[in-house]
């Protein structure tokens, strides 16, 4: 086995990923000298699209194979600079922002990036309407619309009209992220399925949705050439990218759940980069002279919600109580230890509006006082659908722990990124843990989710964290909708402060942590840096 791997550099893409997948063997060969390889857990990949992509590891495989109009500034993340823009304006009402594209830039396919092409994937995006559209339909687009909001002016010229006059930082964050990546149209439509249009979908083609599932159509600097679920992702550096060219040729994300097999794989020279190290991992790296570790704070929060559907969570004394029977000082001293920071907001720090109030301490006793109060004194049984991660398992049996010192016992249900995530997303939970991430660097992106719920019922087409915990509060929708159009930043950052509070007191989300993500590496790499968010790992700039 150890020989197939040794010889790797000169293997396909598609066999460097079944040597790297199907070995048993304890140890393989060092990683070959033009090849990646990250140990990271990405099982909660369920599609390659970025029109339906919403997970994070996902995030980051879309950030190194599509390029965007505009792209989060890592050295003033206040800004976004262009990426496939030269440049940009507003018009004086606010409403349309126009795009000129830089010349001669090619997808990784050959064919030229056009205007045409932004306006497609904007229309695609709007008219497949899976999870990310509704991140362009905050600017009022719709199947019936886009065609006229969004438009080529000539070949290197695209208009973007939106139906208020937001913040122009807010639009420009939207742009950034990963459901704005620009997709090859010609390729894409090669690709295309036809589709008998339906009452639940009018159009006659899939947009080569069943196509971009398993590859990519981008000219970012690399191009997805295989994924296999719960096995592997390989990328390979695109030749036509218009940027400065990636260092490697290939990148592997080969998944591994377990934090000491990723520690040891990286000594043992098997992988590169251990990216879902535990505390004790960490230090066991930390502490190896062949080895570097790096971190950086994250715009991702974890957290616990409680889905309304059910009468007992729905009880506000009882998301008060859960609220006091998180043991925060154990799991910060212990779970979480350099890996992220006791957080009870759903802003992570670093945005703008972000408060740091951490009202809640470990009280059983006033937990016991709530639940009487809500007359369940006796306690209850509840389930909770728990990734089979760490360190949100830890989290999960820890509160499992304190709930049972109140009387509530709780039942932890294990499953795989992809099963939960289904779970969740389709409101068939009672409670979930897990993580949030931002998906656009502007607090709008997590009040958003964690407050508006325009359409509560099963059916809603606006699939919020507050929906998929069928929470409705409409008076903090009305809040966050206000905020949007708030051009003082002072006054806009007084609006979010006053939201999170609110939701502190109130919402249904018992909110732990923001993520420090961490990562142990090989000293023999250069150029490698971990981003404020997943769609901001950029593999390009690293070297051997």
């Amino acid at each position: 086995m150890p020989v197939l791997v040794k010889h790797l550099r000169y293997l396909s893409a598609g066999a460097a990923m079944a040597a790297f997948v199907t070995c048993a063997g304890p140890s393989f060969a060092a990683t070959p000298a033009d090849t990646l390889v990250e140990g990271f857990s990405i099982d909660d990949i369920i599609t390659l699209d970025p029109g339906e992509a919403f997970e994070l590891s996902t995030a980051e495989v879309t950030a190194n194979s599509y390029s965007l109009l505009v792209r989060l500034d890592l050295d003033d993340t206040t800004k976004v600079k262009g990426d496939l823009a030269d440049s940009w304006t507003v018009s004086d009402d606010g409403l349309t922002y126009t795009f000129k594209l830089k010349p001669g830039l090619k997808f990784a396919s050959g064919n030229p990036v056009t205007a045409d092409d932004v306006a497609f994937s904007a229309e695609r995006l709007i008219k497949m309407d899976k999870s990310p559209a509704f991140l362009f339909g905050q600017f009022g687009l719709t199947g019936d619309n886009v065609t006229e909001k969004v438009k080529a002016v000539d070949p290197l010229t695209v208009s973007f009209t939106v139906d208020k006059p937001y913040a122009t930082s807010f639009v420009l964050n939207v742009l950034s992220s990963t459901a704005g990546s620009v997709l090859d149209k010609k390729l894409v439509m090669e690709h295309a399925k036809a589709v008998t249009p339906s009452a639940e979908y009018k159009w006659d083609t899939d947009f080569g949705n069943d196509w971009l599932k398993t590859t990519s159509a981008g000219s970012g600097p690399f191009k997805v050439v295989t994924w296999k679920a719960n096995e592997a992702v390989v990328l390979e550096r695109n030749d036509n990218y218009f940027g400065e060219p990636a260092k490697l040729k290939r990148v592997i994300y080969r998944h591994m759940k377990e934090s000491s097999g990723q520690r040891l794989a990286l000594e043992n020279g098997d992988i590169d980069i251990a990216r879902n190290l535990e505390p004790g991992d960490l230090d066991a790296a930390a502490a190896n002279k062949a080895l570097a570790t790096v971190s950086a704070p994250k715009g991702t929060v974890y957290y616990i919600s409680l889905n309304q559907k059910n009468p007992n969570l729905a009880k506000p004394e009882v998301i008060k109580a859960f609220k006091y029977l998180v043991d925060y000082d154990a799991i910060g001293a212990t779970l979480i230890k350099g890996i992220g920071e006791i957080h009870q907001s759903f802003l992570p720090k670093g945005q703008l509006g972000a408060i740091n109030d951490n009202p809640y301490k470990f009280d059983v006793a006033k937990a016991k006082d709530l639940l009487a109060k809500a007359g369940l004194g006796d306690g209850f049984t509840v389930t909770m659908d728990t990734r089979n991660t760490e360190p949100v398992t830890g989290i999960a049996q820890s509160f499992q722990q304190t709930l049972g010192q109140a009387g509530v016992k709780l039942e932890i249900i294990p499953g795989d990124g992809k099963q939960t995530l289904t779970k969740y997303r389709a409101r068939q939970h009672d409670m979930y843990i897990g993580q949030w991430g931002s998906d656009y660097f502007d607090p709008n992106s997590n009040a958003d989710t964690f407050t508006s719920n325009p359409d509560n019922s099963d059916e809603g087409k606006t699939k919020t964290l507050a929906w998929r915990n069928a929470w409705d509060p409409k008076e903090l929708d009305a809040e966050t909708k206000a905020a949007l159009l708030e051009k003082d930043a002072a006054k806009r950052a007084a609006m979010y402060e006053d939201l999170q509070r609110k939701v502190l007191d109130s919402g249904p989300f018992v909110v732990i942590y923001q993520q420090i993500e961490v990562a142990a590496y090989s000293a023999k790499l250069q150029g490698f840096k971990l981003g404020p968010s997943y769609d901001t790992n950029l593999v390009a700039p690293i070297s051997k």
